[in-house]
């Protein structure tokens, strides 16, 4: 006998101060990937590449999906 009831999204707390899913943490880490890279090409590229904005913004992202 198969269930057919639908489970709710699991959702947890890490250090962001709301309750998250999966969904939701990789959105987030995508708006800081943009938020990262538009600073950086209007504060910081004069000085240093751009890519080092695009790794240090996959470093946050991974984090924020990990643990957030």
């Amino acid at each position: 006998m198969a269930d057919d009831t639908e489970r709710p999204a699991v959702e947890r707390r890490g250090f962001l101060p709301i309750e998250t899913n999966a969904f939701d943490r990789v959105f987030i880490a995508v708006l800081a990937f943009v938020a990262i890279n538009l600073f950086w090409m209007r504060f910081v590229e004069s000085v240093l590449p751009l890519s080092i904005a695009a790794v240090l913004s996959l470093v946050i992202g991974a984090i924020v999906i990990a643990r957030g």
